[in-house]
């Protein structure tokens, strides 16, 4: 391209936008399951794309992936065993990782191709793709769920894209069941739950089919994230027979590995809720 082209995804649901200025278009393919593009910014390193949804930069993801892992693990006592549903760009499975308790983590990822792609234009992702705790298994998440054994496991996250498409079963009650079977008394389930500004009805009815499965503590978390749309995103944790009152914050506050955004400070003030989501997520 002789002039820098710009990559744009509309988000009707709140009349706005996001853009990023694109040098070049670097892969584009049609899975069984999605269209996957991978665009080189300007300024935003490497950018994916999922069937027209951006997925993350280079720049910004670490945000999204250790929201997604820190405030789970550092809440459970010890979480020893770990399943990722979704999470194909293995961002997630690399901070969860980083927890020396963690003794198996899975990432149950449909589209094999997301991974592949990930460890050839976002190959710091997938640093820890070859630890040997680490699991990538290419299957139906909702399936293995529905399959898992009973009080097997500690955390579950739900890394999915939106709830449309392959990722749709994700978000009912019926999933969310088959992950309170599958966690042992005191597991988490954490889940990508959209931007807090643009869709807060989702949120509410993610909660809402949560307490249905039995789940009894909620936590919906806000954090930045420039590349989704608003700007502003949520993931929420769900508890097993315990309460999400607290967390671990002496071991938060000396954690032995690096983090970008998470620390103790940035997980009290995620669990801070703002008027509005208060107001609204009133159980």
């Amino acid at each position: 391209m002789s002039q820098p082209n710009w990559f744009t995804e509309a988000h009707p649901g709140s009349g706005s936008s996001i853009g990023y200025r694109v040098e070049r278009l670097l892969h584009a393919e049609k899975t069984p399951f999605q269209t996957i593009e991978i665009y080189q910014t300007t300024d935003w390193g490497n950018l994916m794309v999922i069937d027209g949804c951006i997925m993350l930069t280079s720049r910004d993801n670490f945000l999204y992936h250790e929201m997604m892992t820190h405030p789970a693990l550092f809440t459970h006592a010890r979480a020893k065993r770990v399943v990722i549903i979704g999470g194909g760009d293995c961002g997630t499975l690399r901070e969860v990782l980083k927890h020396e308790e963690v003794e198996h983590a899975a990432q149950v990822e449909i589209d094999e191709r997301v991974t592949r792609l990930a460890e050839q234009y976002f190959p710091e992702l997938c640093a820890s793709n070859a630890d040997p705790r680490a699991e990538l298994l290419f299957i139906d998440g909702i399936k293995y769920m529905a399959e898992c054994e009973p009080d097997s496991l500690d955390l579950i996250i739900v890394d999915s894209t939106d709830p449309v498409g392959p990722a749709e079963g994700l978000f009912n009650a019926a999933f969310y069941a088959s992950c309170h079977k599958a966690l042992r008394q005191g597991g988490i389930l954490v889940q990508q739950s959209e931007s807090p500004l643009a869709h807060l009805e989702l949120i509410k009815s993610m909660r809402a089919a949560m307490r249905t499965a039995g789940f009894q503590a909620l936590r919906t978390l806000p954090f930045p994230q420039p590349c989704y749309p608003t700007g502003w995103w949520s993931c929420t944790m769900a508890r097993k027979g315990a309460d999400l009152a607290g967390f671990r914050e002496r071991g938060a506050a000396s954690k032995q590995f690096a983090t970008r955004y998470y620390n103790a400070d940035t997980h009290k003030a995620a669990l801070a809720q703002p008027e509005f989501m208060r107001e609204a997520l009133v159980d």
